[in-house]
């Protein structure tokens, strides 16, 4: 179980052995659920602008750290894909109220959604994309790169974000390629929007096109933003998130 400190105060849960941080606004539903990027965590510009809406609107909302990021435990050179989704998938059954949830993934947060959800199933109602990263452990390096990675090795890379070098992990790079999704139909039914910035020289905006096309729902929407970078961080930027994950219900 969970302790509690207050409905949007920082709380821990124990999921897997795990002591992982999460902040949770109760309200209507469904839950929006958000799911950072690679080395980010619930503070974010994105997440904190999604539950400070939440808690105005009256709307369930969901924010963690994965184990080994911001303020849960654990090391980061032990994280990977399956264990963060084990994570999300696990507060998702402890702590959310609502029967149904709303995923909102950004970057490789819009990776982990997807599996989330073809674990999580008939609950999720909704995603919500922020130049999702699906597959990038096999579209985002080299084949020098692949190569050191699969000799076990870690490789170090420059980083605008603020992780200088910027870490990946052959644990974590390895689990990403046994969990490529593009590269067939992904069997999930329910609404999806994707949002992705046209100056993203990060993760292409030819990946969130992509995905579309392999997504087996029928309700698929791309929107591009003319002048959006991979963070999608403008004042524009957030309120477009916002009027997206408020017209998931």
């Amino acid at each position: 179980m969970f302790a509690s400190m207050g409905a949007t105060a920082t709380q821990f849960a124990e999921i897997a052995g795990r002591r992982i941080a999460f902040r949770h606004n109760p309200g209507s539903g469904p839950a929006l659920v958000f799911l950072p990027g690679y080395l980010s965590d619930m503070e974010g510009g994105k997440a904190t602008a999604l539950f400070d809406w939440s808690m105005a609107a009256g709307r369930e909302c969901l924010l963690l750290d994965y184990s080994g990021c911001g303020q849960s435990l654990g090391a980061f050179s032990e994280g990977t894909l399956s264990r963060w989704r084990e994570e999300v998938c696990g507060l998702v059954d402890q702590v959310v109220d609502n029967e149904s949830v709303v995923l909102v993934g950004s970057s490789m947060g819009g990776w982990l959604m997807l599996l989330a959800a073809l674990e999580l199933g008939p609950k999720v109602s909704g995603l919500v994309g922020v130049a999702a990263a699906p597959d990038f452990t096999e579209w985002g390096y080299t084949q020098a790169q692949k190569a050191v990675l699969a000799s076990g090795e870690t490789i170090y890379e420059e980083s605008d974000y603020g992780y200088d070098p910027m870490p990946t992990h052959p644990g974590f790079w390895s689990d990403g390629q046994a969990q490529l999704l593009l590269g067939d139909s992904i069997p999930l039914d329910c609404p999806v929007r994707l949002l992705h910035g046209q100056e993203d020289a990060d993760v292409p905006p030819e990946t969130s096109l992509r995905l579309a096309r392999s997504l087996r729902s029928e309700d698929v929407q791309v929107t591009l933003v003319k002048g959006g970078d991979h963070r999608l961080s403008r004042e524009d930027d957030i309120a477009l998130l916002l009027r997206t994950a408020a017209s998931m219900h």
